[in-house]
């Protein structure tokens, strides 16, 4: 066997041997080894081969995989700039804490800084993005017994998956591993099988069995505050945080991507609920929770930062989300936890979280009343997770998708009510976002929904290219079309006084034809031109790719929002 096949096998094999079971690869010239390597793994039914020509659309594909199989999944490319097209997709999977492995592949070491063909510094190409990194350079001979750089291989795979998986106490999040390869690059005739020197453990082990870490120790009880507000947001076990607060007593505003079973616990519309400042002045906290990244809504951010507010942060990581520097206290993850295996008994609701309680009920009655203009974003938002119910699986974009969502729907009564819900909320980019919905799907291996604004689907057409060979995705993409930037449109440059500027800067219309689109990529696509369309659309099960594109003037976003707080204001003003 070839030093670079046998380099390659074992690479793949101790992957398989730690959990991975999907790779995604993009292909390349240098990367062949890999490519080899994972496509026998394939044939030997150990892994799931995903093949990508793009690779930006290949690393979001991976990290949606990971997501949604919820463990590591391996992303491959070739060397230079191929490299560096993932980095969108590692500091997503940085700041979300997905466990994406990459392997990148690199000229051999003598190379590097001669000006050789595709040769850059790809070690460290990410920098802090990475819980791990290694540059494993290009075997000259392997010997067929005795002394052999396979357990070093072996060895680096095992620590860079434990520190993917946080088993070593530290977050979940992404690694890299540079591997160099020296030609030749395809197998030989005799590379069948490894060497008995390049072997792994005997059934199946890995090479280093990593025990996981104790986590955070358990602290000293939360203190009893009776005027507490608990704000769930994105990363955390939203089941578990609603049993703490509802064990508390404590009224609950869930972002939308919190999971329904927070949602269930949360104030109806609560981020809605904070609009109304009036209302908030007369009841407001004394303190708030923070359990979670939040990320989406202005009014959760004020509410942290009214003077005199205390705010502590519960966190399962090794640091804390805190942008504004408010927090007066970190708590560990392991204090609710504790709480919440000890099974505590509910505690009565006191008179001012039964305000709450009620203000969101007449809110939510209001908002029911009042509907959503057609066709409008918050209209889609809400007609979309209406028709999916429980039984759906959501991937929501960033931008003004995610907060229509979060604005537009009360949560649903039942935890088997409202759909599952994903979103990039690491960074929150658009970018990728196609791919990413593609990797939930086949992660998850069950039918899914997606809803989108126009630039982002446009930011990703290339995840669309699925050859056909390739295991598909059953998703359904709901494209919010208002041909530009609209979430523009609700923030400051939204403003009349800046109308002269917004267009080009802002607005940035493309005029694309997403219909002819979807006919060049041999898409699926349907127009939703009424609110019965979008739901009779939506409700078909998902079969394959597919877009289905409701029209709305970006002009009107504004004045939505707008109205929509000038609801919640007059409903708890009287």
């Amino acid at each position: 066997m070839t030093p670079s096949s046998a380099l390659a096998s074992v690479l793949v094999d101790e992957l398989v041997r730690g959990g991975v079971r999907d790779v995604v690869l993009a292909p390349g010239s240098r990367s062949a080894p890999l490519a080899y390597a994972a496509l026998a793994a394939e044939a030997d039914g150990r892994l799931r081969l995903h093949v990508r020509v793009d690779e930006r659309s290949a690393g979001f594909l991976a990290l949606g995989l990971a997501k949604g199989a919820a463990r590591p999944v391996a992303v491959v490319t070739t060397s230079g700039t191929a490299v560096a097209n993932l980095h969108p997709a590692v500091l997503e999977a940085h700041h979300a804490g997905v466990p994406l492995v990459v392997l990148s592949a690199d000229r051999p070491h003598d190379l590097r800084g001669t000006g050789a063909n595709q040769t850059t510094a790809q070690p460290g190409i990410f920098g802090a993005a990475t819980r791990f990194a290694a540059d494993l350079p290009a075997p000259e001979s392997l010997p067929a017994t005795g002394h052999s750089p396979a357990p070093w291989w072996r060895s680096t795979v095992c620590r860079a998956l434990a520190a993917a998986t946080g088993l070593l106490g530290a977050d979940v999040g992404p690694v890299h591993l540079d591997v160099a390869f020296r030609e030749p690059l395809v197998p030989g005739p005799d590379d069948a099988t490894l060497p008995e020197s390049c072997l792994g453990r005997p059934g199946g082990a890995p090479w280093v069995e990593v025990q996981r870490a104790v986590g955070a120790v358990a602290g000293d009880p939360l203190d009893e505050v009776e005027r507490t507000v608990v704000v769930v947001g994105d990363g955390v076990d939203g089941a578990a945080a609603a049993a703490w607060a509802a064990s508390r007593g404590y009224p609950v505003v869930a972002e939308a991507v919190a999971g329904p079973h927070a949602r269930v616990a949360a104030v109806p519309h609560g981020p809605l609920l904070l609009t109304a400042t009036e209302w908030l002045d007369a009841h407001a906290p004394d303190r708030v929770l923070v359990l979670g990244r939040v990320t989406l809504a202005r009014p959760v951010a004020a509410l942290l930062r009214r003077p005199g507010m205390r705010v502590e942060v519960v966190t399962a990581g090794t640091t804390w989300p805190d942008p504004s520097h408010v927090a007066a206290a970190v708590h560990p993850w392991a204090s609710v936890a504790a709480e919440c295996d000890s099974a505590p008994v509910a505690t009565p609701r006191s008179d001012w979280a039964r305000a709450w309680d009620d203000a969101g009920s007449r809110l939510a009655a209001a908002v029911a009343e009042h509907g959503f203009p057609w066709p409008s974003g918050l209209a889609v938002a809400a007609a979309v997770h209406e028709t999916l119910g429980g039984d759906g699986v959501l991937v929501v974009g960033s931008s003004n998708p995610v907060r229509d969502l979060d604005l537009a729907t009360r949560g649903p009564h039942e935890p088997g009510e409202g759909p599952r819900t994903y979103a990039n909320r690491g960074l929150a980019g658009i970018d990728g976002m196609v791919s990413t919905a593609s990797g939930i799907a086949l992660g998850l291996g069950r039918p899914t929904h997606a809803l989108l604004g126009d630039l982002t689907l446009l930011h990703d057409t290339n995840g669309f290219l699925c050859g056909p060979d390739e295991p598909r995705p059953d998703l359904t993409v709901v494209v919010v079309n208002d041909d530009g930037g609209g979430i523009f449109a609700t923030l400051e440059p939204g403003a009349p006084e800046h109308a002269g500027s917004f267009e080009r800067v802002f607005g940035t219309p493309t005029g694309t034809d997403l219909g002819a689109l979807c006919r060049a990529h041999g898409v699926r696509h349907d127009r939703a031109d009424t609110r019965d369309d979008l739901a009779r659309l939506v409700a078909e099960p998902p079969r394959g790719l597919r877009v289905v594109e409701v029209r709305v003037d970006r002009s009107t976003h504004r004045r939505a929002h707008a109205d929509l707080r000038a609801l919640a204001a007059s409903t708890l003003r009287t």
